[in-house]
């Protein structure tokens, strides 16, 4: 090193980018709620950020208790931060990790950019929004150009949109995709609903008006996937396709046991319950034929944020009532789901895992006797959640599937 010359310290860009950003209101109205705290780490340094309804400050140094935590390389952070690379795909990458509120990380990701650089910023980045829906404050992630074909795509129960992340990081780069909480998960409010299938799809087809989606493909997982169902078969309209992955269906076995899940109500949810973390990552990987296949970073951001959102007593009651309704709903009937299927309109494609102990393979056998001409694939060594174990297949016959419809 040459006399005189000072090295740049590390972490300065960083530092830099961070005052700049945060000089201007954070959200358009998707922080203006949150008080909290980030800190961002590098390994070497770290930056709390205290965010405080839609405004942020930044100063050297870890929070003791902070509301997240974003883990990487400097230079990784601040090309996030800079919005020239996409949070959700460093994520997915594995050059981040995050632990705490995943959802606010989501919100986070594209905000700190500045309002001169957004046409600059890949269309393909995601961006969180926020919108009243059926009277339902609701958050969501848009990507993707917006004049391309549209995506909505509809999470399972007990998750929340970053469990669809695989699918819209693929589908960004031509689609224009939607992700929202669903009602009573995530970061969308949780009401005084019924949580059937039925109110969930009057919610999806105000969603679909809401965000000028008013004809789109539904791609769903497990409860989602019911829901897209629903939202197919009561307004067919709306609706040019359907991808479904191990889509939750209207138990045909254990009818028996209704009547006495009919006298646990949903109000069960009120009573206090901590989750223990450990115990729902190990929930979590019970859903993977080979959990092993994802890192364990994954796993601890999936528990951190279902321990956080069981934290609302509001959400508590939310889940117990959607989960109450899967195992509610007719089989057969006038109003049963089975008699129903035949007259789906949409076409569509399924897929399940052989190894799947929530929604089992063998429903697909019934779904091709309803639906001789839909796509039905099984995927072998393969649970509950095909876009995660295996998602460069189950994105090839997502797209194969949405090719067709061209």
């Amino acid at each position: 090193m040459s006399a005189g010359h000072v090295a740049r310290p590390r972490g300065a860009d960083l530092d830099a980018l961070l005052a700049s950003r945060l000089r201007r209101t954070l959200s358009d109205g998707v922080l203006d709620h949150r008080i909290a705290t980030v800190v961002l780490d590098d390994g070497f340094a770290q930056w709390t950020v205290e965010l405080d309804r839609g405004r942020g400050r930044v100063r050297r140094g870890a929070a003791r208790q902070p509301t997240l935590v974003v883990r990487g390389q400097a230079t990784v952070l601040a090309d996030v931060v800079a919005g020239k690379a996409s949070g959700v795909q460093a994520f997915l990458d594995g050059d981040v990790t995050i632990r705490g509120d995943l959802g606010l990380s989501l919100q986070l990701d594209g905000l700190f950019s500045d309002a001169t650089d957004t046409d600059e910023r890949p269309e393909q980045f995601p961006r969180a929004r926020v919108a009243e829906v059926m009277g339902v404050r609701t958050a969501y992630l848009e990507a993707g150009p917006r004049d391309a074909p549209p995506v909505l795509m509809l999470h399972g129960l007990g998750a929340t949109n970053a469990s669809l992340l695989p699918c819209l990081a693929d589908l960004a780069r031509d689609h224009r995709v939607v992700a929202p909480d669903l009602p009573g998960f995530g970061n969308s409010a949780a009401p005084s609903a019924p949580y059937s299938p039925a109110w969930f799809a009057a919610w999806v087809e105000a969603l679909q008006h809401k965000v000028e989606m008013r004809q789109a493909v539904l791609l769903g997982n497990s409860l989602g996937g019911r829901i897209a169902l629903e939202q197919a078969l009561t307004h067919p309209r709306s609706v040019t396709g359907l991808a479904l992955l191990t889509p939750s269906p209207a138990f045909r076995r254990l009818r028996q046991l209704v009547p006495m899940v009919r006298l646990l109500r949903p109000e069960l949810g009120s009573m206090p319950l901590r989750l223990n973390h450990g115990l729902v990552v190990e929930a979590v990987r019970a859903m993977f034929s080979d959990p092993d296949r994802l890192p364990k970073s994954w796993y601890d951001a999936a528990a951190d944020e279902c321990v956080r959102v069981f934290r609302s007593r509001a959400h508590r009651v939310a889940f117990f009532a959607s989960a109450r309704q899967i195992f509610l709903e007719e089989a057969h009937g006038r109003y049963g789901f089975w008699d129903r299927l035949p007259g789906l309109a949409p076409p569509a494609v399924f897929v399940w895992g052989d190894r799947d102990r929530l929604v089992p393979s063998t429903f697909a056998a019934h779904v091709a006797d309803a639906l001789p001409d839909a796509g039905s694939i099984v995927l072998e060594d393969c649970g509950h959640v095909p876009q995660f174990e295996h998602p460069a297949e189950t994105m090839a016959i997502v797209r194969g599937f949405l090719a067709q419809l061209t």
